[in-house]
């Protein structure tokens, strides 16, 4: 697992609180408005709507909110208009970061996400500056601990899978993006499926020590935390001992 998807498993388990579930479901919101509006409201044909109503109910985003979603979109009720929009650049210690976002406003997402690079000590680059570093994979999250990931390792790998990645309490599964669906409808046969999603990986890490990996995860939860922004990537990692440390401290 890449350094923010460790994180992002830590967080996952200690639970959301309320006010940042609402933030969730708005940003949850926002994607699914987007799908419908680039594929159109049906399910079935439209690929990136199924990942986006499938992510909202792992996030247990109720029923109701998930429709009037998809009514937004299809321009039954009204919504602003979304914009999709990328940002790279370099955050702190040089990690390279991608910020996906949905904006009504690009000038002040623009100024959002620039305001925390540059008060974390990174700058934003020109588009492609980073994106080269990161490849498109399907990534699902499996509830497992270790005496039973070398079986579910087994069956993913036996489904598709690319790799298998174990920690602690978690199995990360990556796929090919066209068999992201495929893989995840086997292993949820006989496992708990946490999360399944299109995701950016990167192809090689930047290891960072215990307090470097503090200052950066801060920067990158900060910019999650902007209202504008949907996902955050980066190739930062760090080590078992440091992901413990951070455990006990969260």
């Amino acid at each position: 697992m890449s350094g923010h998807s460790k994180w992002a498993n830590i967080k996952r388990q200690k639970g959301v609180a309320d006010a940042k579930r609402g933030q969730v479901f708005t940003k949850l919101a926002r994607e699914i408005i987007v799908a419908v509006r680039q594929g159109g409201t049906n399910l079935d044909s439209n690929f990136q709507l199924r990942l986006s109503v499938q992510k909202a109910r792992d996030n247990n985003m109720p029923s109701d909110n998930i429709e009037r979603a998809i009514k937004r979109g299809s321009g039954e009720t009204g919504a602003a208009v979304l914009t999709e929009t990328k940002f790279e650049g370099y955050g702190p210690s040089g990690i390279a970061v991608l910020v996906e976002a949905l904006t009504d406003n690009r000038n002040r997402t623009v100024q959002d996400v620039r305001r925390l690079f540059t008060r974390h000590g990174g700058n934003l680059g020109e588009s492609g500056c980073v994106s080269w570093l990161f490849e498109s994979r399907g990534v699902i999250t499996v509830e497992g601990n270790t005496s039973d990931a070398e079986g579910i390792a087994l069956r993913a790998i036996d489904a598709g899978a690319e790799d298998v990645k174990t920690q602690n309490s978690y199995v990360e599964i990556y796929t090919q993006p066209q068999d992201l669906e495929k893989v995840r409808k086997i292993i949820e046969e006989k496992e708990h499926v946490i999360s399944a999603e299109l995701s950016l990986m990167p192809k090689t890490t930047v290891v960072l020590d215990e307090n470097k990996a503090v200052q950066a995860l801060n920067f990158l939860d900060e910019l999650e935390a902007l209202d504008d922004v949907q996902r955050v990537f980066s190739n930062m990692d760090f080590s078992d001992t440091t992901l413990e440390r951070l455990r006990s401290q969260t």
